[in-house]
């Protein structure tokens, strides 16, 4: 018997942490609870609560509790620091992580800072954890314009993979093809946020039209029989955030969550955090939970978590 099996079987939150993990969908910023976000801003943050109005009512709370923190000078380090040591005391041991392509723009500072912030604080915080860094590319922003914004990272030679996220239905994925073709050629791992408020049929067109390596939720292909044989054959990965759907009421309970369907199907599914300072559940409570919901058996779930992360550091 594994120690991560052992762990889900006892219950045990704190030998859960213990075992190796990977968290592949991660917005760094939003990668610690928000009760540390206060302690290291000197402000009261109020937690997130969702009012039904999908990511808007996410976009609203950054815009009000959040964006006033970035604006403290010298906040960003520490705020980094703070996302790999959740991501550490939670055991992950590969992390991809995203960041705002946008983000330099909006405080002031510039693409080689943000980097070396990044670097650095991998280093002081995590050193032995494989991280791979991603730029995130906001559906709201007019696509030039995110050409632009990403320009000045490309001489760094420092991420390793792009995300398109926020309102799935804003834009058409095809009015992206033209940055996905170009991100891809430069040797970048390509993601994408559908099928969380989106259809089975948007999340194949995503993976078609942009060429994906992989997609953030995914969760609406398990409506379709034919979709999900289609990602079966295709092996592109659903990195799958189970709180983050319950809130966000994509799903009515951790017992009647799609990524078992997914699961059954042979689509190959991941379990993450996606925004710890949101949803308040690293990695290792999001496991627990489904185990606990009797969705999968604690050997199931320990597949899924050594698939993620294959001889990972310790």
């Amino acid at each position: 018997m594994s120690d991560f099996v052992s762990a889900l079987l006892s219950s045990d939150l704190q030998l859960i942490r213990g075992v190796p993990k990977a968290d592949l969908h991660n917005h760094l910023l939003l990668g610690m609870k928000v009760d540390r976000i206060s302690g290291l801003s000197g402000r009261r943050i109020k937690p997130f609560q969702y009012n039904g109005n999908g990511i808007q009512d996410i976009n609203n709370w950054i815009s009000e509790q959040y964006i006033p923190v970035l604006k403290i000078p010298g906040i960003f380090p520490k705020l980094i620091e703070a996302g790999f040591q959740q991501a550490v005391d939670d055991g992950i041991t590969v992390l991809e992580a995203s960041i705002d392509v946008g983000f330099g723009n909006l405080s002031g500072i510039p693409p080689e800072e943000v980097v070396e912030t990044l670097r650095s604080a991998h280093q002081k915080v995590a050193p032995h954890m494989i991280f791979r860094p991603c730029l995130g590319f906001p559906r709201s922003l007019p696509v030039r314009k995110l050409l632009r914004f990403f320009e000045p990272y490309l001489d760094l030679n420092f991420f390793t993979s792009i995300d398109l996220y926020d309102d799935e239905m804003s834009q058409s994925v095809h009015n992206y093809r033209e940055i996905y073709r170009f991100a891809k050629q430069m040797g970048f791992r390509c993601t994408a946020h559908v099928g969380e408020f989106g259809t089975a049929d948007q999340v194949r067109e995503a993976v078609d039209a942009l060429d994906l390596d992989a997609v953030q939720h995914g969760i609406a292909a398990a409506s379709s029989p034919d979709v999900m044989k289609w990602l079966a054959e295709r092996s592109v990965p659903l990195n799958i955030c189970p709180t983050s759907n319950l809130v966000l009421q994509r799903v009515k309970s951790y017992a009647t969550h799609p990524i078992r369907i997914l699961f059954d199907n042979g689509v190959k599914v991941t379990v993450n955090s996606d925004d710890v300072t949101l949803f308040n559940q690293g990695v290792s409570e999001e496991f627990l939970h489904l185990f606990q919901a009797g969705l999968f058996s604690a050997e199931e779930l320990d597949g899924i978590r050594e698939s993620a992360c294959p001889q990972s550091p310790l």
